[in-house]
């Protein structure tokens, strides 16, 4: 006979909720050990203390435990730089050092800074998974940052530059700070020190970004 979640009360259902989480936890854990394509379903069940079936009920492929991975770590910061690039006016530097220092945050997490360790192993080998982070994150990311840029020049803020290779200015340390650590082992002592990166790339970003002084000031520090 079987029993309902409601019949055998909330710290089965509370248990049932935290499922999915516990699975992707375990994957993550093993995708970082061992690599994605020798990680196996049963290898993340054990991890998790779940039955290979039960992992299949959340989570119908292994491709889709790295998709969910990533949406669980990367959609959210997607979605809260969304919301402070969104239809902003004024000095587009105030915006764009708020979300640079929110995602430096961010990558303060074990689990967030997995991700793009994650994407740069396995994109190559798993075109769904760029095609996912391509759809979900930069389509909606990166014509939010454009315009913000585009309204910044328009309004003197900023020099007469192209708003769309300016984007890979911004982003482009960052991403290359963590393919250096992740792909040729090349990190600086301490750690990869995400905030202070992102202190120093502002400075530099923002002394070639301002317009001549004639124009409106602002600055990082």
């Amino acid at each position: 006979m079987n029993t309902t979640d409601q019949e055998r009360g909330p710290k089965f259902r509370r248990r049932a909720e935290a499922r999915p989480d516990e699975v992707l936890d375990a994957a993550l854990e093993l995708f970082i050990e061992k690599g994605f394509a020798s990680t196996r379903v049963e290898d993340i069940a054990k991890r998790a203390g779940l039955s290979k079936g039960t992992v299949y009920l959340y989570f119908p492929s292994k491709e889709a435990l790295l998709e969910g991975l990533v949406r669980r770590a990367i959609l959210p910061i997607a979605d809260s730089a969304l919301t402070t690039l969104h239809d902003y006016e004024g000095d587009p530097r105030v915006v764009l050092s708020m979300v640079l220092t929110m995602l430096a945050g961010r990558f303060g997490d074990p689990k967030v800074m997995a991700m793009p360790k994650l994407i740069f192993r396995e994109a190559m080998g798993f075109p769904g998974l760029a095609e996912m982070y391509r759809r979900e994150v930069l389509d909606r990311v990166l014509p939010a940052v454009e315009g913000l840029l585009r309204r910044g020049i328009e309004q003197g803020y900023l020099r007469q530059v192209d708003p769309s290779l300016t984007i890979r200015s911004i982003i482009g340390p960052l991403m290359l700070h963590v393919a250096m650590a992740e792909i040729f082992g090349i990190t600086p002592e301490g750690g990869l020190h995400m905030e202070k990166l992102v202190e120093n790339h502002l400075t530099i970003l923002f002394d070639g970004l301002s317009a001549p002084p004639s124009a409106k000031q602002w600055s990082a520090s």
